[in-house]
Formats: C-alpha cells, sequence, structure tokens
C-alpha cells in the first residue's frame, strides 16, 4: 500500500497574503479554493490550505519544502528582492546565508504569519 501526503491547514493571519506569497515565491499558479480556505496545490498534487483561526494568538510551525537547484536560486533572490530575512540556521544564527546540509543546500525564513519555512534540495534522508 502506499502513502502519499495529500494535504495540510496552515493557520494565518491573512489567508490571502500567505497564499499569494508562496504562490508568488514557488511559481504555482492559483488553485481552486473554497469555504475558509485559500488553498496552494504544489507539483505533486498537495495542497497548503491557508485558513484564518478564530484566535488572536499564532502558534508558529515549521514547513519545509523540497525544491530544484534552479528553484532554490530563485527563492533566495527573491527573498533577497523583497527583503525578506533568511538563515542558513533555524536558530537564526547565520543571516543571509545558505547551508549545504545533506548533500544539498537550504535556507530557513518567516511566512507573512511568523511560520518557520525551510527551503531545501536534498532530502534528509537518502
Amino acid at each position: 500500500m502506499c502513502v502519499a501526503f495529500d494535504h495540510t491547514i496552515v493557520v494565518s493571519k491573512d489567508r490571502a497574503a500567505s497564499a499569494s506569497f508562496f504562490r508568488s515565491l514557488f511559481d504555482l499558479p492559483e488553485a481552486p479554493s473554497w469555504g475558509p480556505f485559500t488553498n496552494v496545490q504544489l507539483s505533486d498534487g498537495s495542497l497548503i490550505q491557508f485558513a484564518e483561526p478564530p484566535v488572536e494568538e499564532i502558534q508558529p510551525q515549521h514547513y519545509a519544502f523540497r525544491v530544484s537547484d534552479d528553484l532554490f536560486d530563485v527563492v533566495v533572490a527573491r527573498l533577497t528582492d523583497r527583503r525578506v530575512r533568511f538563515w542558513a540556521d533555524p536558530h537564526h544564527t547565520e543571516e543571509g546565508r545558505v547551508n549545504h546540509h545533506h548533500g544539498g543546500i537550504g535556507v530557513y525564513f518567516e511566512d507573512p504569519s511568523g511560520h518557520l519555512i525551510e527551503v531545501l534540495t536534498h532530502p534528509y534522508l537518502p
């Protein structure tokens, strides 16, 4: 039996702004949305569903995305152009740097709602 990731709900301060941020950063087209969700569909068909909670404070989460080397370069350039701070590490000690872990490259940054986003080019496990 095959197991595949289908979707997750990401709590957002502004679901439309968060979805737009992800679509523009990763070159993703608009996806159909419904109800309380603004959807972003990844290349593999899985969905990120942005929703605004009925609470004031959002608990930041960590989300990691594996991309091609070419798209990684585009993402870092877009972060730089938009003056979005990024780090080589999740503890925010190496600002403006790229890491070289697991046989690839990666960065960490925060999305508009404060979630820690990791973009990497190789999986942690072979």
